[in-house]
């Protein structure tokens, strides 16, 4: 190429040098020289393009299943390997990677108006809270216009915490969009065959409720979504990673400070913060209802008879007016868990546990009830006379069995009495190891372990029997009369 440009150059600075004279100077032939001079062109180096022989036999059947069958490259190298290709797999791929001729998958950006589309979509992390490795959920509300993004935390991804999430996210941003994307999950789609498309009957009832219209990206096309999908990997890189946090409320805390920061930074793509356009965009967004979406009824659970519900793998108390009764659970705000009657009563609320089988108790849950009332401190003081040192276990079982210890230790004290001792202390050490302090575990282990003690007879004094006066039994037939019956 520099000789081509030189060539030119001393040909333009003196028209009488001929092509010989400038091929001595440059020391080429002069026929480089003329060639030099008839191309405008400037010449570049193209290798001949050459097909390995080991595939060449096999280029046409390359071409037809990557481009008509639309087969995956892993795929055709596995069906020519079964024809009888003996290349590499370098080969192959250097083959496939080099032909124009094969398409490749590519797609055309496609640009929303205001308040046309929003897009949904979560991801989990784990992190460190509180000095534990927790499993949470971040959920990304993004507005396909202006990209402007709502964060939403919850310790859950059942169908309840995701439309809690999309639910808070519409509501801050304060206005409907006309469609929103997602993803094909089950709490979305329930088929997501093109052919036979199936929605959610839940999911379609949020949506009416705020009358957004639903789509769904079609499987294997991420993006179609790109826009929600994408900030997830910069929201571990800048924020998940290398963090640790005292509690999940100081979690969802700063997650809110980074949505601001992040709303607020020049977007890429746009050149404009997303505040500065979410501004514009939220006249064209649609008014919020007049209500929020209300439908709690998302898991049934039956409180036991010591006031407590169990939710994933922890249990929760509740008034014990409904023990023995069926609840319904609901995960607001990602790490709330609120307990409703049959009513659709909100009878309480706890904060969801970060470690697996915690017992969360509210004492008001159980207050005035009457094991407050009870003997329960005479059963107590009966129990500690026998065993002063296992003053550990009537403290646990009231922990663990809080409707009904007086009737655990009332029949714990009966049946113990028919037992060696030191086998019953045995039982109650079972106890401490399993966690267990109920009447009918003790029963069990005891019947199975326990070695049953012989009760003697009280003796009676035989002065005493000589005193009592015999009784006689028989009786003369004259002593009864007949009856007729007519």
């Amino acid at each position: 190429m520099e000789d081509w440009v030189t060539i030119r150059n001393l040909k333009r600075l003196n028209e009488n040098f001929s092509n010989r004279q400038i091929g001595k100077l440059l020391h080429i032939s002069k026929t480089t020289v003329k060639r030099a001079l008839e191309t405008d062109v400037c010449p570049q180096y193209q290798r001949k393009s050459s097909v390995n022989i080991e595939i060449e036999p096999f280029t046409a059947i390359i071409e037809e299943k990557l481009t008509v069958q639309k087969l995956i490259r892993s795929r055709v190298l596995s069906d020519i390997i079964s024809k009888g290709y003996k290349g590499s797999k370098s080969a192959f791929y250097r083959y496939v990677s080099q032909n124009a001729v094969i398409e490749k998958r590519t797609f055309h950006p496609y640009q929303t108006s205001p308040g046309e589309q929003a897009q949904f979509d979560w991801s989990p992390y784990t992190l460190v809270i509180n000095g534990e490795l927790t499993r949470i959920y971040v959920f990304s509300y993004l507005l396909g216009f202006s990209r402007y993004r709502i964060y939403e935390a919850s310790l859950s991804q059942s169908l309840s915490s995701t439309f809690d999430a999309l639910e808070n996210s519409i509501m801050e941003t304060g206005g409907v969009p006309e469609r929103i994307q997602t993803d094909n999950a089950g709490c979305f789609i329930i088929n997501a065959s093109r052919d036979n498309l199936t929605w959610n009957s839940r999911y379609l009832q949020l949506c009416g409720h705020y009358r957004i219209k639903p789509t769904r990206s079609l499987p294997g096309h991420p993006w179609s979504k790109g826009k929600v999908e994408r900030p997830f990997n910069f929201l571990e890189e800048h924020f998940i990673k290398g963090n640790e946090f005292e509690s999940f409320e100081e979690f969802c805390k700063r997650l809110k400070t980074f949505q601001e920061e992040v709303n607020n930074r020049v977007h890429h793509t746009t050149n404009q913060t997303p505040k500065y356009l979410f501004d514009r965009e939220l006249e064209s967004l649609g008014l919020l209802p007049a209500g929020r979406f209300v439908d709690i009824k998302e898991q049934v659970r039956k409180v036991s008879a010591d006031c407590l519900v169990q939710f994933e793998g922890s249990r929760y108390s509740v008034p014990y007016l409904f023990a023995t009764k069926e609840v319904w659970l609901k995960v607001s705000k990602g790490y709330r868990l609120q307990i409703y009657s049959s009513q659709n009563q909100l009878i309480a609320e706890h904060i969801l546990s970060l470690v697996k089988k915690a017992v969360i108790i509210n004492e008001e849950h159980y207050k005035n009830h009457n094991i407050e009332r009870g003997n329960w401190d005479r059963l107590s003081q009966s129990f500690l006379r026998f065993f002063p040192d296992f003053e550990w276990f009537p403290e646990k079982l009231k922990a663990q069995k809080r409707i009904n210890p007086n009737y655990h230790l009332t029949q714990i004290l009966e049946i113990i009495k028919y037992y060696n001792f030191e086998d019953v202390k045995n039982t109650f050490s079972a106890c401490l190891q399993y966690n267990v302090y109920s009447y009918t575990f003790i029963k069990g282990h005891l019947e199975n372990h326990g070695r049953v003690e012989t009760i003697e007879p009280i003796p009676i004094d035989k002065k005493i029997l000589e005193t009592i006066e015999s009784v006689g039994i028989k009786r003369p037939l004259t002593d009864y009369k007949l009856i007729k019956y007519q």
